[in-house]
């Protein structure tokens, strides 16, 4: 004999009504309120499958005669199918408030959020070598800025001919689809994942970025000698406060938006004039006048160490400003330049 399955009565009422059939447990489901719908919802999704005799056992206790369905059970995908049949989207949504009564789905969780992520020059390389309807297929998956930090980094002509066919494209088959993901699984994800080096940059560059800008041109300028491998990602994080006038008007206007007038007095005590005029041209009419008082009054008695904590403080704003996607830094060409 086999032990009889232990079941609570949500459960137990939610194999009923899957033993009804749906054109009986529809017409019931109305009568429930929503926290028992709830509790029978919750009660169906731990619900395998249940032999005959645990049934007949469960309908006796409800003094009930329900022999349609009687069986194999597969309770919680015929409960999905009465539920969703039976109750509007919305009601479903009020019922369960954040949570989905779905099925969870098969495979491996799409990769284009893990695209997005890589550095766009890896992902460019890749494509390039690709044919451009893939190319393109890819591109519009990703979200437009990583699609277009991609195409930056790519020759005119192949760009040209993957907006072409972007254009173009019509819907693509979930076939084609699940070929091309598969493909970047197991080339570009499966790279990245036994050579992730994007946390090593971002450790290096924290360290340079508190350094001033001749330490670290000249630190820089060492590891390039030295053949130091991946230096681009290391110079795409770094920022110092006098690179500020390298950024568009928008950027800066952007950046110091956000910031007290307090920390830019602060910052801008001794600094260059054009770097002073880059940062007060970002800047509403009424707070330039009020920093230009304050700057005009000279900085005695303020700790050099104060106006260089607040000038690692804007930096550090710049830094988080772009990695938010809200504006690029400039390029590692310009910073040299600018050097």
């Amino acid at each position: 004999m086999t032990t009889p399955v232990t079941l609570t009565r949500p459960q137990k009422a939610a194999a009923i009504l899957v033993a009804m059939g749906k054109p009986s447990a529809s017409r019931l489901l109305k009568f429930f309120k929503q926290e028992e719908l709830k509790a029978l919802i919750e009660g169906a999704r731990l619900l395998r499958t249940i032999p005959q005799s645990d049934l007949e056992r469960i309908v006796a206790e409800f003094e009930a005669e329900f022999t349609e369905g009687a069986g194999l059970l597969d309770s919680a995908d015929r409960m999905d199918t009465i539920l969703n049949e039976s109750l509007s989207p919305e009601e479903m949504s009020a019922i369960m408030g954040d949570k989905r009564f779905e099925v969870a789905p098969e495979g491996p969780p799409p990769i284009w959020p893990e695209l997005e992520k890589l550095e766009p020059t890896r992902l460019g390389t890749f494509l390039a070598a690709e044919h451009p309807q893939t190319a393109a297929m890819v591109l519009s998956k990703l979200a437009p800025q990583a699609a277009a930090n991609i195409l930056l980094t790519m020759e005119k002509p192949m760009r040209s001919e993957i907006i072409k066919r972007m254009v173009t494209m019509a819907t693509i088959p979930d076939a084609a689809t699940r070929i091309i993901e598969n493909q970047l699984r197991a080339s570009v994800l499966a790279q990245t994942a036994t050579k992730d080096i994007s946390a090593g940059q971002a450790r290096v560059a924290s360290v340079l970025n508190e350094m001033d800008k001749p330490q670290l041109e000249e630190v820089m300028q060492d590891l390039e000698e030295a053949g130091t491998p991946d230096l681009g990602g290391v110079r795409s994080r770094l920022f110092a406060f006098d690179d500020l006038p390298l950024l568009t008007q928008k950027a800066r206007v952007l950046l110091f938006d956000g910031l007290s007038t307090e920390l830019i007095t602060l910052a801008l005590r001794g600094a260059p004039p054009a770097l002073t005029e880059s940062v007060l041209s970002a800047i509403g009419a009424r707070s330039r006048r009020m920093i230009e008082s304050e700057l005009g009054q000279g900085s005695e008695g303020i700790q050099l160490a104060d106006i260089m904590a607040a000038r690692k403080n804007i930096a550090v704003a710049t830094i988080r400003l772009s990695r938010e996607g809200a504006f690029e830094l400039p390029s590692s060409s310009q910073q040299s330049e600018a050097a």
